[in-house]
């Protein structure tokens, strides 16, 4: 009983005790709440105190502002006002100028037109008499005004002609000496320092054999060797009774090359079946592939060219395996680079354009064989598709007179490239070509008028002109031989250039009996 009287007490005795504790920490709270409203309350009014006199600064320094802009502007203003014063006064004053001088003309054209109107009245006058004069003297002549002007003029033309005939051919000799001499010492010194081989390389495409046993071995059974070489090159190998030599035919000259080095590997290896022959033209492919890649290399190296694009200078090298009427063209295009890059030196142009343009102004006839079209219009095309500059494709683009020159150094090209196929053992000219040519030449000149007859000498570099003297004046010959000049430039192709001689004489013969 005792024990459950001391539980029931300390029961009740915790029950009490949190009640009163709850109480307790309750009026605490309450305590604390009401100090933290009274310290916001102090904050508040704080900051709003402090807002206030933020306020009252703020609004000061906006008047101040507002008081100093409205100053400059007042000051802007009368600044303004001024420069329009000055500039109404400027107005004012040019009007008046304005007005002052149109005063001056209008008096001006008055005395003018006064002017005029005697003027009218004198040449009305002066007409009167210069009628009244040629009427007399048409009656003290005999002749009319008509007759007398053209046999005036016709005196006149005959003098006129003389005298212009004189003049030109002194002119004509003073300008040649002189523009000879200039020239000959451009020339001369271009080539002297060029120093190019004067013997170009021929492409070859005879092939030959230790024996005549070796046909039959690159023919093969029923034919299989010889198919399998033409097959893999695209050139066609003639085999005939020609002793020890087989001629390859066909229009790439590069696959001819790879032809004939593979025909010749095939020879000295000794076997020849179409297996051994694919494995030669690989390797021949890929000797020729780099052969020509050197040889661009060295072109561009020799001449000092620099910075061309990888196919351009592979399209260069192709050139070795090219040629034109006999003429190494690579061998050309580098000489053509040389000697216009020194002439452009010696008359101070730009020789580096020279010698850029010179090197490429062929490079079309790389790959002519497998495009249409003329060797300049695919190489301009070439050189656009590689991003060359428009000055080396003007100059490059005249060298034939397709294009019309649009610098000097693109008629120094046209000048190398005629100089390096007209000089001796530069190109060879079929003996077909050669005749038609002179007959050509001769033909030009027989048919001008006062030409007796004609002579095509010095392989065709002169034509010499015999005129009819009771035709034909002394004076008449310079324009003859002008006008002849003129007639084989315009209708003939050639290289280099060609003497024009017209010579005139008059024999009187008699007999003493």
């Amino acid at each position: 009983m005792t024990i459950v009287y001391y539980l029931l007490v300390g029961i009740v005795c915790l029950i009490v005790g949190g009640f009163v504790g709850v109480i307790f920490q309750k009026s605490h709270s309450e305590k604390m709440i009401g100090n933290a409203e009274q310290t916001a309350k102090n904050m508040i009014s704080d900051a709003e105190r402090q807002v206030g006199a933020l306020k009252k600064e703020q609004i000061i320094d906006a008047k101040e502002e507002a008081h100093r802009i409205k100053k400059e502007t007042d000051a802007e203003i009368r600044d303004r006002r001024a420069e329009i014063q000055k500039a109404e006064r400027r107005l004012i004053q040019k009007e008046e100028t304005i007005d002052k001088k149109i005063e001056n003309i209008e008096q001006k054209e008055e005395n003018i037109s006064r002017k005029e109107k005697t003027i009218i009245a004198k040449e009305m006058q002066l007409e009167e008499q210069l009628q009244r004069q040629n009427e007399e003297l048409e009656k003290i002549s005999g002749y009319t005004k008509d007759e007398a002007k053209q046999i005036l003029l016709n005196n006149v033309e005959k003098e006129i002609r003389t005298e212009a005939a004189i003049l030109i051919r002194d002119i004509e000799s003073e300008a040649r000496e002189t523009g000879d001499r200039k020239a000959k010492e451009i020339i001369t010194g271009a080539i002297q320092r060029c120093a190019a081989d004067h013997v170009a390389e021929s492409t070859v495409s005879v092939v030959a054999l230790p024996n005549d046993e070796m046909k039959g071995r690159i023919i093969g059974r029923e034919g299989r060797n010889i198919r399998a070489i033409e097959t893999l090159t695209g050139v066609d190998l003639i085999i005939d009774d020609t002793p020890e030599a087989v001629v390859l035919s066909g229009f790439d000259p590069v696959k001819r090359a790879v032809a004939r080095l593979s025909l010749e590997k095939l020879i000295l290896d000794g076997r020849i079946h179409p297996t051994r022959i694919e494995e030669m033209v690989q390797k021949a492919e890929k000797e020729i592939a780099t052969t020509i890649k050197e040889a661009g290399e060295q072109a561009t190296f020799d001449v000092g060219v620099h910075n061309l694009h990888p196919e351009l200078v592979k399209l260069l090298g192709r050139l070795k395996y090219r040629t034109s009427y006999g003429q190494n063209v690579l061998k050309h295009s580098i000489e053509v680079s040389l000697l216009a890059g020194l002439m452009a030196s010696e008359l101070d142009l730009d020789p580096a354009l020279a010698k850029r343009a010179g090197l490429l102004h062929d490079i079309g006839k790389a790959v002519d064989h497998e495009m249409e079209g003329t060797h300049v219009d695919i190489g301009m095309d070439l050189l656009k598709k590689y991003k060359e500059s428009q000055a080396v494709i003007d100059a490059m683009s005249s060298h034939h007179g397709d294009y019309e020159a649009k610098s000097l150094e693109a008629v120094l090209i046209t000048a190398a490239d005629a100089l390096s196929a007209a000089r001796p053992g530069a190109r060879r000219e079929t003996l077909e070509t050669y005749i038609k040519r002179l007959q050509k030449l001769e033909e030009i000149a027989n048919m001008t008028k006062g030409v007796e007859r004609s002579y095509a000498i010095q392989a065709g570099r002169e034509i010499r002109i015999v005129a009819k003297p009771e035709e034909v004046s002394d004076a008449d010959i310079v324009f003859m031989a002008r006008e002849i000049s003129q007639k084989i430039e315009s209708e003939l192709e050639y290289p280099g250039q060609i003497k024009v001689s017209v010579l005139r004489e008059t024999r009187a013969t008699d007999y003493a009996k």
